[in-house]
């Protein structure tokens, strides 16, 4: 991560606030462009999983890295939340998955991923007795696009589906939609998928409706929870036909949004598996997330569970 000024963005031909994927030699020219940087473990459902952690839920992360220095760091720090990671390593190519950063000082982050080893996790290396023993399964979109990955994640989700379990799917990104949106719609109207995250963006990109109230009604009924987020315009949720919504809680100077959703995701499943209601879920997403874009990084640095004793009485 770099901080970046809107000048650097278009001078580097990037589109801000959204996330493009890199190879490996792009992955290396972006990086020597950037400016000093910090280097910071992230990926969107480890984001999330740390949050979880980080508020007293138990969790098990299923990723693949490789065998060198990034993936030894994403291991250890991953672990040292307290969360048990059990994939073995890869050989040491591809490298270990990485994302470049740059942030702009309204806060906003526009992400350049190179997904190297991740795009290789194979369904082999799932254990499916922690995918059955779990509470959720949550599933991140941006790794339905490279094949292996892809395919792991159905069988998580026939092994999930299988035990009783709940499955919870975070869109990700509109791209991802572009690419795999009528994969997403069948999983949605096969009843795969109970709980669906997005922002208003991905929700007019799978739905095809801009109007946000619009895309709501339409997809609502598509799915047992639907879960949608809007920036500072707060966020929406609809269980089974309640409908709750939370305006966003406030922040002193917003740093980085980077994991701004992976934060609300947090708090709202740990809401969730606790029994809260709906407004309750919602509110726990909003302070996780307001945590999270008050420094850098996309993982929690405050006592989340202090923050959200208020709220859980």
């Amino acid at each position: 991560m770099a901080p970046a000024s809107d000048d650097d963005i278009v001078r580097l031909g990037m589109a801000k606030g959204g996330m493009t994927l890199l190879d490996d030699q792009q992955a290396h020219a972006l990086y020597a462009a950037m400016g000093p940087a910090r280097e910071i473990s992230g990926g969107s459902a480890a984001n999330t999983l740390a949050g979880l952690a980080a508020l007293g839920a138990s969790c098990s992360f299923i990723g693949q890295v490789a065998d060198d220095q990034l993936g030894a760091v994403f291991a250890h720090d991953i672990r040292a939340g307290g969360i048990a990671f059990a994939t073995p390593a890869r050989g040491a190519e591809p490298s270990t998955a990485r994302c470049l950063i740059f942030v702009t000082p309204d806060g906003q982050r526009t992400m350049n991923t190179f997904l190297g080893a991740s795009q290789y996790l194979p369904a082999d290396a799932l254990d499916d007795s922690v995918i059955a023993d779990a509470a959720v399964l949550y599933l991140e979109g941006y790794l339905w696009d490279p094949e292996e990955p892809r395919r792991a994640m159905r069988r998580a989700i026939a092994t999930a589906r299988g035990a009783g379990r709940k499955v919870a799917l975070t869109l990700s990104d509109a791209f991802v939609i572009s690419r795999h949106g009528d994969d997403f719609r069948t999983l949605i109207a096969d009843g795969a998928i109970d709980i669906l995250f997005a922002n208003e963006h991905e929700l007019a990109a799978l739905t095809g409706l801009d109007d946000f109230h619009d895309g709501i009604a339409a997809l609502a009924p598509q799915v047992p929870t639907l879960v949608v987020t809007r920036s500072e315009k707060g966020a929406h949720a609809v269980c089974s036909g309640e409908h709750a919504m939370v305006a966003a809680s406030p922040v002193a100077q917003v740093i980085d949004t980077t994991g701004a959703g992976d934060l609300f995701a947090a708090g709202f499943l740990f809401g969730y598996v606790r029994g809260a209601a709906l407004e309750t879920c919602l509110g726990l997403g909003a302070i996780c997330a307001a945590e999270v874009i008050s420094h850098y990084g996309a993982r929690p640095e405050a006592d989340l569970k202090a923050m959200v004793a208020p709220l859980l009485g």
